[in-house]
């Protein structure tokens, strides 16, 4: 049974060179550049054989051990992956679940990340083969890394075929692997700064030190530990990579039990009662298009993924700030108006957005001005929401109330002036986007240059409004507070009149260039 489950898992390998001739250029050229990294790390792995300093060596191995695991595991979740072994393909064949658990397991040891990852774990044991109970315990733990990593991809491959099959959980699960990533990136920053010579090594010893008695360093802290003369320690953390490996293929069991008995997942139907934002929002032409938004911005996908980014941009921008040095009283002053210049830009081509349904705003005669207000009630709503909280909460932090008028006019500034340039680039401008139903990730195919300039014009003319109240508050901020008062009056005003001459001439060419939108729409 297992020789059969072999021959299909390469019979399905080799059916990926089956394809056209430019996508089997692609699939040999990443095959090549693969296995040139994987041929590249066993090489320095085999070289680090003959350096003395074993403490340093097996700190590195665990962190990067335990790395590659949590990417086992991530990955699949995050993503998501089109399995082609799942356990509920099988379930006609009458098979007991531990036969095709380990039927499964046992050809997942064919494919190009297990053969990679074989050829780096491969190293590992040359690294460590420094006498013949160090080259021996290095085998068997090199051997329980393979077996772990591959069972935990499995493990989160079946988990994700389960709790992944409805389009919106993929959707989610994209956001959140994304904001994982985007959350690391303070991590690499420290990193990066880290004075390594100095205290640099004892955090490293630090981590790797907690990470080796866990299941996802433990398999790699073990022939280290015997290089070093750790008989002892190596020898229970080998039992941890032991037990590590025997409880995830309990669990591989119950979940391929469990995917035998259980029919895909499929989306729940919602009922919905009444016409929501439509029976809340005025019953005009701008409040239809306003009920209209916001039912997008709440269901959307394509609409909420950028507004969960929205706060977690300025984090990536503070934290290395904080890192250079930068004093916090001049970093806690960024967030509030980063997120209003973001949300400002957020609608720079929301018309594309609508795709062919715009369409309906030109045939019924939906006036550009009323198509244009309806559009900006979403993004204002938690505009003044983040310039009203985030303002108080930054004043409150820095103890120095002088600050928010300053604040609020630049924020307004941001916010208004984005939204003001946005409404008519939006209808002069709109360039393809993602479609409805798609997801947020798919990029479709434009002309980079005109989307380029689009969103450079959206975000240097919000940047022109809000420059007179930027100088102002900078003035108030280093001379005199009397300044404030000026960059709230200049931020506001600006962001006003930029807003409201938007709104004009944006319908007006709305109005004037409905049946292009609509051309543009179905050429996307």
């Amino acid at each position: 049974m297992v020789a059969q489950f072999l021959r299909l898992k390469l019979r399905l390998l080799g059916n990926i060179f089956r394809r056209s001739p430019w996508q089997v250029v692609g699939i040999v050229l990443g095959l090549v550049y693969g296995l040139g990294i994987a041929a590249l790390l066993f090489m320095t792995l085999v070289g680090l054989r003959f350096v003395g300093d074993v403490e340093l060596i097996r700190d590195v191995f665990i962190v990067a051990g335990a790395a590659t695991m949590i990417g086992f595991v991530i990955f699949p979740l995050a993503f998501g992956v089109d399995d082609t072994m799942d356990p509920r393909r099988f379930a006609l064949f009458g098979l007991p679940a531990r036969t095709l658990a380990f039927g499964l397991a046992v050809a997942a040891t064919i494919g190009i990340p297990a053969f990679v990852l074989a050829i780096v774990l491969a190293g590992t044991v040359v690294t460590w083969s420094r006498g013949a109970g160090e080259s021996l315990i290095a085998l068997m733990s090199a051997a329980l890394a393979f077996g772990t990593c591959l069972l935990l991809a499995r493990v989160a491959t079946g988990l994700a075929s389960v709790l992944l099959s409805t389009r919106r959980a993929r959707e989610a699960s994209g956001v959140l692997g994304v904001l994982l990533i985007v959350l690391l990136s303070p991590v690499i920053v420290v990193l990066v700064t880290l004075d390594w010579a100095n205290s640099g090594l004892r955090v490293l010893e630090s981590i790797a030190g907690a990470l080796g008695w866990t299941p996802l360093g433990a398999a790699f802290a073990a022939p280290g530990d015997a290089a070093a003369g750790d008989w002892g320690i190596a020898i229970l953390k080998f039992g941890v990579a032991v037990l590590t490996l025997w409880a995830i293929w309990l669990a591989w069991q119950r979940l391929v039990a469990r995917m035998l008995e259980t029919p895909g997942r499929e989306a729940s139907a919602k009922s919905y009662r009444g016409l929501g934002w439509f029976d809340r929002m005025p019953h005009n032409a701008t409040g239809a298009v306003a009920a209209r938004s916001l039912t997008y911005w709440f269901r959307d996908a394509r609409y909420w993924v950028s507004i969960i980014m929205v706060p977690i941009v300025p984090v990536l921008v503070i934290v290395p700030l904080g890192i250079a040095g930068i004093p916090l009283s001049y970093t806690a002053l960024i967030p509030v108006p980063l997120m209003c210049l973001l949300l400002g830009w957020s609608l720079h081509n929301d018309t594309a957005y609508d795709n062919t349904a715009v369409w309906l705003h030109v045939v019924s005669g939906v006036r550009g001005a009323a198509d244009r207000a309806g559009r900006l009630v979403p993004v204002l709503i938690a505009g003044l929401l983040v310039i009203g909280l985030g303002s108080a909460v930054t004043v409150f932090v820095l103890d120095d109330w002088r600050l928010l008028p300053s604040l609020v006019g630049v924020s307004t500034a941001l916010l208004l002036g984005g939204l003001g340039v946005g409404s008519i680039t939006s209808a002069r401008f709109p360039y393809p986007a993602v479609k409805p139903g798609d997801s947020p990730f798919q990029q479709p195919q434009s002309t980079g240059a005109v989307t380029a300039l689009v969103q450079s014009i959206t975000m240097l003319g919000s940047l022109l409004v809000a420059a007179p109240a930027i100088a102002f508050a900078a003035l108030g901020l280093l001379q005199d507070p009397g300044w404030h008062a000026v960059a709230f009056a200049a931020g506001v005003g600006l962001g006003v009149a930029v807003l409201a001459l938007g709104v004009s001439v944006g319908g007006r060419v709305f109005d004037r260039r409905g049946p292009e939108i609509v051309g543009a729409a179905l050429r996307a």
